[in-house]
């Protein structure tokens, strides 16, 4: 059947299709509504396609994103199907900006799948901040210690969890001491924009590595809804940076504008030190982070590998094997 929807050749190679994250989690774009073209018009509040060439909309995407006229993309919606642990479920909850719908284990009953991070993000706590971990793996006697706890605590709980199911114990105290690694799945839906914020924090670096993980899945499926968002997103957030008004100062010290009002020239001999830094007002912090913003960094890129899908029944079978007992 014919739809007068407007579709995306490249989201509907993925649509429904599932991508395999950590052990036993997934995500799955699930629907969509608009694209780069829908940004487009909701812009320029047009009607048809083709009207423009691709070189005058990516221009206008790019100068809504640099200038944070974020309306146009909230025109565009993606709904996506997941599952993660329950401690990344409560980091990726506190984005306020989407319409959720968990599974529910008042009225289901739990599958019995546990995260275990492997070996290699088996890591210490970092010195420098108070949340996070260092890159070097810990001990890989700690390590398999830990393992060796986790499994016990896993077993108790789940044998705990079924026998109260068996007795008949509602199901919503039966969950109560099932740990934060159970996965726990939902729906979840965000207009373009708000997707782009959520993953500009969970992509970065300095976000636990376990979100990290589906957010660079979710980036590669925005990549193939709308490219050109895509592309404008990596430049200005991901690898763009925000400068504040001492931080301008300082590098206007170090670059002029030249004679011809129309390019840019070093400053002959120019430099700048942390003692000026700080005459100009910038904590020892800031200056750190000013350092960061201007080294020299890879442009990342987010590709989904099409290779890794699976279909919706290849999880559905994982997770009814996961359930205790024998229950339809």
């Amino acid at each position: 059947m014919e739809t007068r929807r407007a579709t995306i050749p490249a989201a509907e190679e993925i649509l429904g299709g599932y991508f395999p994250v950590l052990d036993h989690g997934f995500v799955s774009l699930i629907d969509y509504m608009g694209g780069d073209d829908a940004i487009e018009q909701a812009a320029r509040v047009s009607y048809g396609y083709g009207t423009r060439t691709q070189s005058h909309t990516r221009g206008l995407i790019r100068y809504l994103r640099r200038h944070l006229h974020t309306t146009p993309s909230e025109m565009v919606e993606l709904k996506f199907h997941c599952a993660m642990p329950i401690f990344v479920a409560r980091q990726w909850i506190r984005h306020r900006t989407a319409s959720v719908n968990e599974y529910s284990g008042r009225y289901s009953l739990m599958p019995l799948l546990f995260y275990r991070p492997e070996y290699e993000q088996f890591a210490l706590q970092t010195e420098s901040n108070r949340q996070g971990r260092e890159a070097a793996s810990a001990d890989r006697d700690v390590y398999d210690r830990a393992v060796g706890w986790w499994d016990e605590t896993r077993e108790r709980s789940s044998d705990t969890y079924g026998w109260l199911v068996e007795n008949d114990v509602a199901r919503e105290l039966a969950r109560i001491d099932l740990p934060l690694s159970t996965y726990t799945q939902w729906y979840w839906k965000i207009d373009l924009h708000n997707l782009m914020h959520f993953l500009t924090l969970r992509v970065d670096s300095h976000a636990q590595w376990e979100i990290r993980c589906y957010g660079e899945v979710m980036a590669g499926m925005l990549k193939r809804l709308a490219p050109l968002s895509y592309e404008a997103w990596i430049d200005y957030q991901v690898c763009g940076a925000r400068v504040g008004r001492s931080e301008l100062e300082i590098l206007r010290e170090l670059v002029g504008v030249d004679d011809s009002g129309d390019g840019l020239v070093a400053r002959d001999g120019a430099t700048i030190g942390s003692e000026d830094m700080k005459k100009l007002g910038l904590s020892g912090r800031e200056i750190r982070e000013l350092i960061a913003k201007l080294d020299t960094g890879e442009r990342v890129d987010f590709d989904l590998d099409i290779a890794q899908m699976l279909p919706a029944e290849e999880f559905e079978s994982r997770m009814r094997e996961a359930v205790p007992g024998d229950y339809d």
